[in-house]
């Protein structure tokens, strides 16, 4: 209970966060121009919507309570209802998103704010050069894990039990097995070393992106662009190398069934949680803090007649990037802290949809 309850209070207050940490020309999904970014109409917006998600999460997160002390259910009814908690709260929070999104779209149209203003896009041949995300190498790490993952898997696979398990339950121990074979006593590191590839396929995507710069305040945006592919990429290494953890140790606990405890099966993935959250948490914050309402610096604009170049049609619903322009595959998401996908790109869909496919395949199999 305590773990649903910090979980899902915590997933609220970033929700609330959200508005606040996104650059500031965009706001709920929509491009206004710098000289607006202090409009009174958005601000109060951002505080409404921050208010209504606290208030609609509290009264979820009061029922859900209610419901677990007075209905009398049983374990597990109580920890697959409340690991529906945190979907009920995004619920609530994109709800409460697309209205504001209506709202922010109607007051642009009236107030008429890109009208016979020039839209220029601003870019610096030079700021590739202080790009420190991580290099491809280093996503080598965690598949050299994995690969001696394979290696042990193959001169233990005799000691395997017959029965090699496929799920694990809200308790830690596994409900679904199927036979032992070459293929499923295999099935766990091949997956992972899927999702490595994935991971480094996405960084290298990120790389190649392109590096988009505020034509009202270009010193805080490059900042902006520069912490996020930083810490983006320090976040996919770090949780693919928690992954390839997490995974070696279900194999091991799968050949020495009987020497790990229950509570250590139950620990061991609840900290994997834990430490994706607060990398999480730490690149909202490294990277919210500059260019958005968070950062102190007075935005300086040389002329009021030249602003962003206004692309909201390229955004569907300010959420689905669609672009076929823009040679990017991944770009600053409008809502949230991190990457999205340009789906007018087919490589993106590759490298995303392709490993998920081969994983379900592999699980079926």
């Amino acid at each position: 209970m305590t773990l649903i309850f910090v979980t899902a209070g915590f997933l609220a207050v970033i929700q609330m966060a959200i508005p606040f940490i996104v650059k500031r020309t965009v706001v709920f999904g929509v491009t206004v121009p710098v000289d607006e970014v202090r409009n009174e109409q958005l601000r109060q917006y951002k505080k409404l919507y921050a208010a209504l998600t606290f208030c609609i999460s509290i009264v979820a997160l009061a029922l859900y309570f209610i419901w677990s002390t007075n209905a009398d259910p049983t374990d597990n009814q109580l920890i697959f209802t409340g690991l529906f908690m945190p979907f009920v709260i995004l619920f609530i929070s994109m709800a409460l998103y697309f209205y504001f999104h209506i709202k922010v779209t109607t007051l642009k149209r009236e107030k008429k704010w890109f009208k016979d203003r020039k839209q220029v896009r601003v870019s610096e041949l030079n700021v590739r050069t202080k790009d420190e995300m991580l290099p491809w190498i280093a996503y080598v790490v965690p598949m050299v894990i994995t690969v001696g993952l394979v290696v042990f898997t193959l001169l233990n696979y005799n000691s395997f039990p017959d029965q090699i398990p496929t799920h694990w339950g809200p308790d830690g121990k596994p409900d679904s097995f199927t036979d032992k074979t070459y293929l499923s006593a295999l099935t766990l590191p091949v997956v992972l070393l899927v999702m490595n590839a994935m991971f480094l396929g996405i960084n290298e995507l990120t790389r190649n992106s392109g590096i988009k710069l505020s034509a009202g305040n270009v010193k805080a945006s490059r900042i902006r662009q520069l912490r996020l592919r930083k810490y983006t990429s320090w976040l996919l290494f770090f949780i693919s190398i928690l992954i390839s953890m997490l995974f070696t140790f279900l194999q091991f606990t799968t050949l020495y069934e009987n020497s790990v405890s229950d509570l250590l099966i139950i620990t061991v993935p609840l900290a994997f949680s834990a430490f994706v959250l607060i990398g999480t948490v730490i690149l909202a914050v490294k990277v919210g803090k500059k260019d958005s309402d968070l950062d102190v610096e007075i935005i300086i604009e040389e002329s009021q007649e030249v602003i962003n170049a206004d692309d909201d049609q390229y955004w569907k619903g300010g959420l689905i990037y669609f672009n076929p322009d823009d040679p990017s595959i991944f770009v600053e998401k409008r809502f949230g802290v991190g990457w999205t996908l340009n789906f007018a790109r087919p490589m993106g869909y590759i490298i995303l949809i392709g490993p998920l496919l081969i994983i379900l395949i592999l699980t079926l199999l």
